[in-house]
């Protein structure tokens, strides 16, 4: 199969990222002498700079990670939660049935920079400085804006102007976006992550100042100016102004913290290793056990139309339960939605043409109960994202319907690091002008009916749409990957590993390979609109496949030849030491970096 560029081997060090400077910078990090988890946090703040339509300060990093010499595979959450004031009471009291995709109601607790900071003290060699000094050089000093930059400034241009002035003050030059290409600084955020080492540098010993810094961030001055901006009302997706409830009680009452992942034992020694009920990860090994045993084929490095269909109905299915039945809720049953007894029952609903329903399951028995908007259809609409390089969806209204970065990182002691960074973004909720960043929204992702696993509720994560992976074989991790795309990240996600592990292609090929994804699923996002039967395609999987789609009933979209997702992946052979990793090319911005 032709693809974009080599898989890269060597045997020092690999980073993948969705942004060839967030990849140059964890590589910098490697050849410093930092280990793999010094590389991730490094290229995770760089991201923030870099990527700030798509993820930043205020956002969240939940990770999957490996450290050398043991087999575990563990979960680092840095996501925030909802606030204390964050009741479905208070948001029906104001006439919404949703929360709002932006403005400050969404905000939960910023779970980055403390998710970043216990990830390096726990994990890594290097000091903060050493790390954050290469994301405080390009906010200070300037980096070259991306065309998706300043083509997502444009369309929220009007609301920045009228709504969101500390906005249009950072993002804007005499009323309009900057130029594409053009050096951008953000001196303010410079400025504040240097306060925040000021502070950690007051005391001595390497983890003592990063504990420091996570609390000069959550009981310091960080936290007092989010709680001051957040009394002040702003314009949101309702069309009306709300101030929002998260507080600097809110900030200092939380931190990151570990858990184990979900895991699921597959053929040919595969495990795959996801975050657990709070995220969407489980529904990659729900679909992966839907297919197991399965007749899936690959000719010429593209999937056939039948592994197509079979992966897109598995899909439904499985997002379906993802709607009944994942949240923060340690009353989900998830291991009996990753059995093999339940998916076998389940499986059975995959037929020859393609489903138009939502068709959630019955785990362990259990009654189904749907959110009031998803049962009662009016989710309904045309499709949020019908392509698109994993780039977010943006409404003028600064709705941002789903993206994110990645990055992956191994070294050669075998340290391995899958971060799904984002929330944050520039066009969803009004920058905080004394701190440089604005709030994350993931709060968007509750739903406002009670009794429902993702029902909103002080204190608890929301269902995220964030999924980074790990995968061990015979017992060993291995494999890291992952991608940005909101509800599509376990469906790409899903490509890819179809790709890799039926179509036996390396990870550069697996990544290239031709890619698809349902929109037959609510989305997580504001206003919450799904289109039964949809089906995205790159062109390039064929007319012949196709035609074959749609004649089994598939609503089918043609994306374009290189247009969905952004995968990259990073890998390691135990046995060699030999260390691979590939990064997407659609959008010429992703990059992988290794020796």
């Amino acid at each position: 199969m032709f693809t974009t560029r080599p898989e890269l081997v060597g045997t020092y060090g690999m980073v993948a990222s969705t942004h060839w400077l967030a990849s140059a910078t964890g590589m910098a990090v490697l050849e410093d002498g930092g280990n793999a988890f010094d590389a991730a946090v490094a290229a995770g703040f760089v991201l923030q700079v870099v990527e700030p339509h798509l993820n930043g300060p205020g956002g969240e990093v939940p990770a999957l990670f490996a450290t050398a010499g043991s087999d575990r595979v563990e979960v680092l959450c840095g996501q925030g939660v909802a606030p204390a004031g964050a009741s479905i009471g208070h948001y029906r009291d104001q006439g919404l049935d949703l929360i709002p995709g932006t403005g400050l109601l969404a905000a939960t607790v910023p779970g980055a920079w403390d998710g970043w900071l216990t990830l390096l003290r726990d994990h890594g060699t290097r000091s903060l400085r050493q790390v954050l000094g290469y994301a405080i050089g390009y906010a200070r000093d300037g980096f070259p804006l991306i065309d998706r930059v300043p083509m997502t400034i444009d369309t929220v241009a009007g609301l920045f102007a009228e709504h969101w002035p500390t906005s249009a003050a950072m993002w804007l030059r005499d009323g309009k976006a900057p130029a594409p290409g053009s050096r951008f600084t953000n001196p303010v955020l410079a400025g504040t992550w240097e306060r925040l080492l000021a502070e950690a540098e007051a005391v001595s010993g390497r983890e003592a100042q990063i504990d420091a810094a996570r609390r000069a961030w959550s009981q310091g001055f960080v936290a007092e100016e989010i709680e001051a901006f957040c009394r002040t009302p702003v314009r949101d997706d309702s069309g009306r102004d709300h101030a929002g409830v998260l507080t600097a009680q809110d900030i200092a009452s939380w931190q990151a913290s570990y858990e184990a992942p979900l895991t699921v034992d597959l053929a040919d020694g595969w495990s795959l290793h996801k975050i657990g009920r709070w995220s969407q990860g489980p529904a990659l090994a729900q679909q992966l056990r839907l297919l197991d045993g399965r007749d899936l084929s690959y000719v010429d490095g593209v999937a056939t139309a039948d592994t197509v269909h079979q992966a897109v109905e598995a899909t439904k299915l499985a997002f379906a339960d993802r709607e009944a039945w994942y949240g923060d809720d340690p009353d989900v049953p998830i291991d009996a939605l990753v059995s093999r007894s339940y998916a076998a029952s389940r499986a059975a609903l995959i037929g020859a043409e393609a489903s138009l329903e939502l068709r959630p399951g019955t785990p362990e028995g259990r009654a189904v109960t749907l959110p009031s908007y998803v049962d009662s259809g009016r989710a309904a609409g045309p499709a949020t994202a019908a392509a698109g390089v994993g780039e977010p969806t943006v409404s003028r209204t600064g709705t941002t319907r789903g993206d994110t970065v990645h990055v992956d990182v191994v070294d050669r002691w075998g340290n391995m690091v899958s971060a799904t960074p984002s929330g944050g973004w520039l066009q969803s909720s009004p920058t905080i002008p004394s701190l440089g960043f604005c709030l994350g929204t993931r709060a968007q992702m509750f739903w406002l009916d009670e009794g429902l696993p993702n029902s909103l509720a002080p204190g608890k994560r929301p269902r995220i749409t964030l999924s980074p992976s790990m995968a061990s074989r015979n017992g060993r991790p291995v494999l890291a990957f992952g991608t940005p795309g909101g509800d599509q990240q376990d469906q790409w996600q899903l490509c890819f590993w179809l790709a890799h592990t039926v179509g036996g292609l390396n990870l550069q090929a697996a990544i290239d390979s031709p890619t698809w994804h349902s929109n037959a699923v609510p989305s997580s996002f504001y206003p919450r609109n799904w289109t039964p039967g949809e089906l995205v395609v790159e062109s390039r999987l064929g007319t012949s496949a196709i035609a074959s789609l749609e004649q089994r009933g598939h609503r089918v979209v043609d994306g374009g030849a290189w247009s969905l997702g952004r995968m990259s992946a990073v890998a390691r052979d135990p046995e060699t030491g030999l260390l691979y990793g590939a990064a997407n090319p659609r959008g010429a911005q992703g990059y992988a970096a290794g020796r």
